[in-house]
């Protein structure tokens, strides 16, 4: 293959396939340039913003993914990676990038107190960009013991085991109960939490974040789960939230992300669980469906 490639076809569904190669090309290494490029040059380490959108059109271009030995992206979307940044590393810039879009959304100050919702790669990273933000408490929710203890040892947070055998009203007054943030009762008025960042796209989830949040509160949503839930509107309602969707990150969340890891802000090696060969690279996506270890990454083509 002149440039092999995993082409995503969907969730659960990529194949590794002959994609014709770009005229001009770059990758995480630079190879070449056209001729106006100025900010990078051949054998520069980079990270690809892989959202760049197309003028002409109203949403994010319809791709098969960047997986591919060669790949065309324009230079105002290619960021030089230091070299004190491996490229394992250099790789998590993108979900970094994603949470610095959440929190920005959220607009969270020193001295709030966070929920994130779902401790994946994406819920640690929101937390962890929320707190150089400055907030004072952060909070993690998920439903498995086991992500909840790396949780709480990778960013010295305090978590919450959601259970499925009760109510979401239930479940956010549990968690208010159990951390001393219950100021008048969960009914009408939340709890003292001023932001929740929902990171995993679960129903329960969602509902759960909206019923804990204090009056004029803000609620991100960053996981994306079924297209069409229950919501329950009439607590947005009564409580005035400022509710944001979000999806991938916007102007400056890419050089504040690369920021973080070269200042040492953001210490991402612990989650690093596994690296998988190109040419088995679906199995890296098997083994992050079934809850194996954290942030398998996939290497590049090697030949």
């Amino acid at each position: 293959m002149q440039n092999p490639s995993v082409v995503l076809y969907g969730p659960h569904n990529a194949k590794i396939e002959d994609r014709p190669i770009p005229e001009l090309v770059d990758a995480h290494d630079v190879i070449i340039l056209g001729s106006s490029v100025k900010t990078v040059k051949p054998g520069d380490r980079v990270a690809i913003e892989p959202g760049v959108p197309v003028p002409s059109a109203p949403g994010p271009p319809d791709t098969p993914g960047t997986l591919s030995k060669y790949f065309r992206c324009a230079e105002d979307f290619v960021y030089k990676i230091p070299e004190t940044i491996g490229l394992d590393e250099a790789v998590l810039v993108e979900p970094i990038a994603v949470a610095v879009h959440a929190v920005k959304l959220g607009d969270i100050r020193p001295g709030e107190t966070v929920v994130v919702m779902g401790s994946g790669t994406i819920g640690l990273f929101c937390a962890a960009v929320a707190r150089q933000f400055g907030a004072h408490r952060i909070i993690i929710v998920d439903i498995l013991e086991k992500k909840l203890e790396f949780a709480a040892n990778f960013l010295k947070c305090e978590t919450y085991l959601f259970s499925m055998d009760i109510s979401a009203e239930d479940n956010a007054e549990n968690l208010l109960n159990k951390f001393d943030l219950v100021e008048y009762g969960i009914d009408t008025t939340g709890g003292l939490v001023d932001t929740v960042i929902e990171a995993s796209g679960a129903t329960a989830s969602i509902e759960t974040g909206i019923h804990m949040i204090r009056p004029g509160g803000k609620y991100v949503q960053t996981g994306l789960g079924k297209p069409i839930i229950e919501f329950p509107i009439v607590a947005m309602g009564q409580k005035e939230l400022m509710m944001r969707g979000c999806f991938r990150y916007g102007a400056g969340d890419y050089e504040l992300a690369v920021k973080l890891l070269e200042n040492g802000l953001i210490d991402v090696k612990p989650l690093i669980t596994s690296v998988t060969l190109f040419e088995q690279a679906t199995d890296a996506w098997e083994k992050t469906s079934r809850g194996d270890g954290i942030k398998n990454l996939i290497l590049g083509v090697q030949n």
